[in-house]
């Protein structure tokens, strides 16, 4: 059973002769005909292992399995996930999750997903979007992909028309418990990110992936940080001047190696390169007294002009 389970899968068979040898390793002598026997006892015990005559040659392999590598690939993405397990832990968990694979489709779990925020919930089309792209990486080649937005009649409608967009995959990324592809988009030269489960149709293309250099200077930890519920911005440097009580919302947001710079002894300062989006601004916003951005001034005058939108907007003068 473990010489099948480890060496088997739907890719991948062995033949008797394979078998025996498998079985001299642990020191186990065996005839064809006791392991004729002992296969068909692993069947009643309810494993599926499945003989296919090739040639001359009978091959066997296991078929269904209690978990399939869709199902595996998304429990280990789930583990990477999780802020309160450790790194060592997750590595332990990993590793045993890999043994319910065979030792070819353990390789395929050795995946990484950066993730900005632990997973809740994830629906059936992201389920299976996620494994599509995942192939794809493996694979070295495009995606291509609809688009959908939602419209005031809780209705899909498809973006650009209905046209296919023809994406690289590199990295696959969670923020604020959404799942979003990180892609190289060749049309337009530039790393672009989208939204996994406003993908319809997606399938893997012929074309092999572009944009490999621009990724290998491309540390998706850090693209993480810089976006805010990942809409994209103008990418720049912003000081923010804080009060003492607001250190621990400046390390949970931009990690604990961002410098912190004392002002005086109630205060303290951050630099801290981001995408200068409207999300961003709010965000500094939601923060409320005792924090402020001060540098550089084309931001401070877009947070004046936030402020001055919402008074309007609220009828204040």
């Amino acid at each position: 059973m473990k010489i099948l389970l480890e060496n088997t899968d739907e890719t991948h068979s062995m033949t008797m002769p394979e078998i025996v040898s498998s079985l001299k390793a642990y020191d186990i002598t065996a005839e064809r005909k006791s392991i004729y026997d002992d296969i068909e006892a692993l069947r009643l015990y309810g494993m599926d292992i499945i003989g296919e005559k090739s040639g001359k040659t009978y091959l066997y392999h296991i078929g269904l399995r209690d978990f399939e590598l869709a199902e595996l690939k998304l429990l280990v993405d789930s583990v990477q996930s999780s802020k309160f397990i450790t790194a060592k832990k997750s590595n332990e968990l990993i590793e045993k999750i890999e043994r319910i694979a065979s030792k070819y489709e353990a390789k395929q779990l050795q995946r990484q997903v950066f993730v900005a925020e632990r997973i809740k919930t994830m629906n059936e089309s992201i389920y299976y979007n996620v494994d599509i792209i995942h192939n794809a990486i493996a694979n070295n080649v495009k995606i291509k992909f609809q688009y959908f937005q939602w419209n005031v009649d809780k209705k899909q409608e498809l973006r650009h028309d209905g046209e296919y967009y023809l994406i690289s995959p590199w990295a696959l990324s969670w923020d604020n418990e959404n799942y979003y592809l990180i892609g190289y988009d060749h049309k337009a030269g530039i790393i672009k990110h989208y939204r996994v489960d406003k993908m319809l149709n997606i399938s893997e293309a012929e074309e092999k992936r572009e944009g490999k250099q621009l990724f290998r200077q491309f540390d998706m930890a850090i693209y993480a940080k810089k976006m805010f519920g990942m809409f994209d911005g103008k990418e720049q440097s912003v000081r923010i001047e804080c009060v003492n009580s607001f250190a621990g919302v400046m390390i949970d947001r931009f990690g604990k190696s961002v410098p912190m710079i004392k002002t005086d002894e109630e205060h303290f300062a951050v630099n801290v390169t981001v995408a200068v989006s409207r999300q961003f601004l709010s965000w500094i916003i939601s923060l409320g007294d005792g924090v402020v951005i001060t540098a550089p001034e084309d931001v401070v005058e877009l947070m004046k002009d936030e402020i001055r939108a919402l008074n309007c907007r609220y009828g204040i003068k």
